[in-house]
């Protein structure tokens, strides 16, 4: 029974792996890309407000450990620093670490 759950897991090691790689490489992190000019514009505080709309309640916190409840309640401050916050991630062109990072769980 161990066995075969080790061997699922093995299996689901290489459906992401292959499906996160890019040209071959098994890092995502070692592609770029670059533009002249951006393909898209900045994310509005309309958007993120919208999107933080659309967070689904009673869902476990992330990395961070803050609660959608949390994000959702926290008000127009709340919704002002997050749009700042990826407004300026968006201008950088470079993730958190930590964003790199998820949970994905086989149910």
């Amino acid at each position: 029974m161990v066995t075969d759950f080790y061997s699922i897991l093995a299996e689901w090691r290489n459906h992401f792996s292959q499906l996160f790689s890019v040209h071959g490489l098994n890092d995502v992190r070692q592609t770029e890309m670059h533009a002249a000019e951006p393909l898209v514009p900045e994310p509005s505080a309309f958007e993120v407000e919208m999107a933080i709309g659309k967070i689904k309640r009673r869902r476990l916190p992330g990395i961070d450990q803050i609660p959608a409840e949390l994000i959702k309640i926290g008000g127009r401050t709340i919704h002002f620093e997050i749009h700042k916050l990826i407004n300026s991630v968006w201008n950088k062109e470079k993730l958190f670490e930590e964003w790199k990072e998820s949970d994905i769980v086989c149910l």
